[in-house]
């Protein structure tokens, strides 16, 4: 997996897609990012000992099939310190999502309150009274002739949120099982085994809670673009270099 940024605290990686973050012990998957992360160091492999790393836990969490920027820290100290920056809304996320459908809108704000579907364990679906507080924040970068090019901005970090928000808009993500359209889906042809899921996480910026730095991740989009027929379009503020 590609190490987009590290620094002493943390390590970010590209994850690809099908890759799940399960508590270690759980043997249903040979997918399981964190305990293949933790077997790697454990038995000394050349790109953690390279690094004299003895621990390295996740942050935050994606999606299996969500692909993207994926943050480390490289201690328990760590771990707590950048899961503040996200808990405390001081993490600048952003996405790129391709829905199917245009929306009537070029810019909108979603603040859906979200809980979790009783009727379906894993799902997660708008619930305006027992729900939990949720804002996303949408912009549409280009319109293709049946699906649309967004850039999404998580507020909050609520389960499956954007999948959910662009959804109760009535545009779910290509290749969203949970949510999306079978039918739309199995019309559409792209590199399925690659991004399953049209959702990817393409840059991370903060300042660094021990530096005071001011620090931005990104991820390359060419072949996310490619694949989904916006090869020529490129986000504002192209996003293919990681900075600090």
């Amino acid at each position: 997996m590609p190490i987009l940024y590290e620094d002493r605290s943390i390590i970010a990686i590209d994850k690809p897609a099908h890759w799940m973050l399960v508590p270690f012990t759980w043997q249903r998957t040979d997918h399981n990012l964190q305990a293949a992360i933790t077997s790697s160091i454990a038995a000394g492999d050349f790109w953690a000992r390279s690094r004299n790393l003895k621990f390295l836990r996740h942050v935050h969490r994606l999606d299996a099939d969500t692909t993207g920027i994926l943050l480390f820290a490289r201690s328990q100290g760590g771990v707590d310190t950048f899961s503040d920056l996200f808990e405390g809304r001081r993490m600048e996320k952003t996405y790129l999502a391709v829905v199917h459908g245009a929306p009537k809108e070029t810019q909108w704000t979603c603040r859906a309150k979200l809980a979790q579907d009783p009727q379906q364990i894993g799902r997660m679906r708008v619930d305006e009274k027992a729900g939990k507080e949720s804002e996303t924040h949408f912009r549409v970068l280009r319109k293709g002739a049946s699906t649309t090019l967004i850039e999404c901005h998580p507020v909050t970090g609520r389960t499956h949120q954007i999948r959910v928000h662009l959804k109760s808009g009535g545009h779910s993500i290509v290749g969203d099982e949970l949510y999306g359209d079978a039918k739309a889906d199995a019309a559409s042809s792209w590199k399925r085994d690659m991004f399953p899921l049209a959702l990817r996480a393409v840059s991370l910026s903060y300042v660094d809670p021990f530096t005071r730095r001011k620090v931005r991740i990104a991820a390359p989009t060419e072949e996310f673009l490619q694949c989904f027929g916006f090869a020529d379009s490129r986000p504002a503020g192209s996003m293919c270099t990681s900075t600090s």
